[in-house]
């Protein structure tokens, strides 16, 4: 029987001085990752970026984390781009996406001196131009197109179909020309080019192939119809991780690779250049590296089912709920043990769904003050954490090399009455 270490630093000693649950990350995994992506999305034919997706997870130590690696970020509100500039982040490496930016947004984003804004429609763009002008301040300016490829994943984080909320479907290309056209007509707002999206938690690169060659395709299309020019390309994100035996990610080198290979392809046989590409991983870069920890509670067999309870559950990670979304995990002070028995792990929370994992195999006889980690955890836990049934947000913990610090602390009671307020509203 051994304990499980992460970062260096076993995990009983983690829940002992931060409590649980906890999420932990593994800082040299980021790092690595990291380091990957900005090693193989390479080409001698155009520059690359490495734009980080923020809503992931985001946080002033994490995007500390981007600034060292040399990585850009993007964010989808305010408060991200808040978090992105305490962190440190350079400004001009930001990208602001979002279908439905506030103008208080827009003014925030030209304010703070954001680099380039993704827009979504034809009115974005008008009242961007107007603000940029009132300003008197540049913004480079892409546009959020579907590329009508539906990536094999949940119907929920399906982004790239010709009905999605998300851009302008490739098939108007008036529209896309006269949105063009509106972004040109202003001295402040410089069009760069398109952006896509088509999902989320993607294994294969078939359908990262089919889109990227029908954006270049469509590019090459709209400059010769329209007289449209386009110097960057954003293929989004959506890079699949491990969260179960059954899931079978190809590697950051194996990926981009093959999205480089094909971008320099197809470029040749259309006969057009490109400044820049970038791609935006957000989950392959933090989500293997967090694991959340809980301790055991009570069990009880009900029907065919053999529960074990622990102190978090879906304020801490709503992914099961939400997405029928599947984890592997492990008595965290009994790892090496036997898997003999089968248990559904359930949270807390005053909801029958509250199941963070149904049928998974683990040792025998666990016991109350058992830890239980759950792996894959980085991504979309704590970023879509809640205060549900007032049970406040779990700490984080980065971990390396044997040492361990508090990068965001636990949710208080008292933090959950703080905003409340007898002030008076004039109306």
């Amino acid at each position: 029987m051994s304990i499980l270490e992460i970062g260096g630093v076993p995990v009983d000693r983690i829940a002992e001085k931060c409590g649980t649950p906890v999420y932990v990350f593994d800082e040299a995994k980021i790092e690595k990752q990291l380091a990957d992506y900005k090693r193989y999305f390479v080409s001698d034919m155009f520059d690359t970026d490495i734009v980080y997706a923020s809503k992931a997870f985001t946080c002033r130590a994490m995007i500390q984390k981007l600034v060292e690696a040399g990585a850009c970020i993007d964010v989808v509100s305010g408060g991200e781009l808040f978090i992105a500039e305490q962190g440190g982040m350079p400004m001009e490496n930001v990208y602001f996406h979002g279908n439905n930016k506030t103008g208080e947004e827009l003014e925030q984003a030209l304010d703070a001196g954001v680099g380039t804004i993704v827009l979504d429609n034809l009115t974005e763009c008008g009242i961007l131009a107007d603000l940029a002008e009132h300003k008197r301040k540049r913004i480079n300016a892409m546009l959020r197109i579907n590329p009508g490829v539906e990536a094999h994943t949940h119907e929920y984080i399906m982004t790239g179909g010709s009905n999605s909320k998300f851009g302008i479907s490739i098939n108007e290309k008036d529209a896309i020309a006269e949105l063009v056209k509106r972004a040109g007509e202003s001295e402040y707002v410089d069009f760069k080019g398109f952006h896509s999206h088509i999902g989320s938690q993607i294994f294969e690169d078939t359908a990262f192939m089919k889109a990227t060659e029908v954006l270049i395709s469509f590019y090459a299309e709209m400059e010769r119809e329209y007289g449209i020019s386009c110097s960057w390309l954003s293929l989004g994100g959506g890079f699949g991780i491990r969260y179960t035996d059954a899931d079978k990610p190809m590697s950051v080198e194996d990926m981009c690779r093959s999205l480089i290979g094909k971008c320099e392809d197809v470029l040749k046989k259309e006969g057009v250049s490109m400044e820049k590409i970038m791609i935006e991983p957000g989950r392959s870069i933090a989500g293997e590296a967090g694991y959340t920890l809980y301790t055991v509670g009570y069990q009880k067999t009900a029907g065919d089912r053999h529960y074990i309870f622990v102190d978090g559950g879906m304020g801490d990670n709503i992914r099961p709920a939400l997405y029928q979304a599947e984890y592997d995990a492990d008595i965290a002070n009994r790892m090496g043990e036997e898997k003999e028995e089968e248990y559904y792990v359930a949270g807390k929370y005053c909801e029958s769904g509250d199941i963070l994992i149904k049928q998974i195999m683990l040792p025998k006889k666990i016991e109350k003050g058992d830890l239980l980690v759950i792996y894959s955890t980085g991504a979309y836990g704590y970023s879509m954490a809640s205060c549900y049934n007032g049970i406040g947000r779990a700490p984080v913990v980065f971990a390396k090399d044997g040492k361990a610090r508090t990068v965001l602390k636990r949710e208080t009671y008292r933090d959950l009455v703080r905003l409340e307020t007898d002030e008076e509203v004039n109306i």
